[in-house]
C-alpha cells in the first residue's frame, strides 16, 4: 500500500506489517529539504494510526546515503534570516516531535553517508543497522552552526559524554566499525545483505505482541527524560494493559500448545 504525499522527495508504503519511509533525494545524497520534514510528520502519523503497521523502517533512496544532512543549497532561502530560521526550526521541531511520539518501533537502515541532520535522524530510531560502507559525522563545527541541546542530549545518552564530545568537537568522519564500537549502531552487515537483514529484523518484531513491544519502547524512551519528569504511572498502566490483553492469553496458550502465537494487538 502506497501513501500519497505532496512531495516527491519522500516515499512511504506498507508491506507485511512494516511501514517503509524513504528519504528520496538521491541526487543530493538524500539531503533533507524543508518539505521533507513536513512529509515525515504525515508519514509517521499515518503509520502510527494504522492497524496494519507494527514496525517502521526508515531508509535512504539509492546506494550512496541514508541522509547526508540538511540541504545546504536551501540555507540562503530558509536559514539566512531570523524569520527563515524560525520557520525552518518549526518544521524540524515538528518532524522531531513526530519521531518522539511514534509509539511503534522504528528501525534505521543506514548505508553510505549518515551525516549531520542525517545522524540526528538516525538517532531517532530504536534500532540502527548499517552497511559496512557507512560513514558518520556531525560537521556542525565546520559550518559554524549552532547545535540544539536536545540533539546533544540524545547523542550523550546513546554513546556517553566523552564520545559525544569527540563527535561534536572534531566534526570528523568515522566508519561503521567505529560506530558499532561507540554503541551508535546495533549491527554492521555487508552492504549487499543490509536490506535482507533489516527485513528479517522488522519481521521478527512485527510477529511479537504489539502492546508489549510498544510498552518496552515507551519504557526505554522514558529513561531519556530527567528522573523528576519520568512518568512511571503511565508506564505502569501500559504494563498492566499488557497483562489484561487478549494477546497475553494468546501468548500463554500458544506456549502451552507449542505453536507460534498469533497476536492481534489487543
Amino acid at each position: 500500500m502506497e501513501i500519497e504525499l505532496e512531495t516527491p522527495f519522500m516515499q512511504a508504503h506498507v508491506a507485511d506489517g512494516v511501514g517503509w519511509m524513504t528519504f528520496n533525494n538521491p541526487d543530493r545524497r538524500n539531503a533533507m529539504k524543508l518539505e521533507m520534514n513536513h512529509a515525515v510528520v504525515q508519514i509517521l502519523g499515518d503509520f502510527d494510526a494504522s492497524n496494519e503497521v507494527r514496525v517502521v523502517v526508515m531508509r535512504g533512496a539509492g546506494d550512496k546515503a541514508f541522509v547526508s544532512g540538511a540541504d545546504i543549497s536551501e540555507f540562503d532561502q530558509h536559514r539566512s534570516t531570523p524569520d527563515g530560521r524560525a520557520n525552518f526550526e518549526k518544521a524540524w521541531t515538528a518532524a522531531n516531535q513526530a519521531f518522539a511520539t511514534l509509539k511503534k518501533p522504528l528501525i534505521a537502515m543506514i548505508h553510505g553517508f549518515c551525516i549531520g541532520g542525517g545522524l540526528a535522524t538516525a538517532l531517532q530510531a530504536d534500532l540502527r543497522l548499517c552497511a559496512d560502507d557507512s560513514q558518520f559525522a556531525i560537521p556542525a563545527a565546520r559550518l559554524g552552526l549552532g547545535y540544539q541541546f536536545g540533539g546533544i542530549k540524545k547523542l550523550v545518552h546513546i554513546v556517553g559524554p566523552t564520545l559525544a564530545a569527540e563527535i561534536m568537537l572534531t566534526a570528523r568522519k568515522f566508519d561503521s566499525g567505529e560506530a558499532q564500537q561507540m554503541g551508535l549502531v546495533n549491527q554492521v552487515v555487508p552492504a549487499a545483505d543490509l536490506l535482507d537483514e533489516v527485513t528479517k529484523l522488522a519481521a521478527t518484531i512485527a510477529a511479537n505482541a504489539p502492546m508489549t513491544v510498544q510498552t518496552a519502547k515507551a519504557s526505554v524512551l522514558e529513561t531519556f527524560k530527567d528522573p523528576e519528569r519520568q512518568d512511571h504511572d503511565r508506564i505502569n498502566a501500559l504494563v498492566e494493559a499488557c497483562f489484561m490483553s487478549d494477546d497475553y492469553i494468546e501468548g500463554r496458550t500458544a506456549f502451552m500448545e507449542k505453536r507460534t502465537p498469533q497476536f492481534q494487538g489487543k
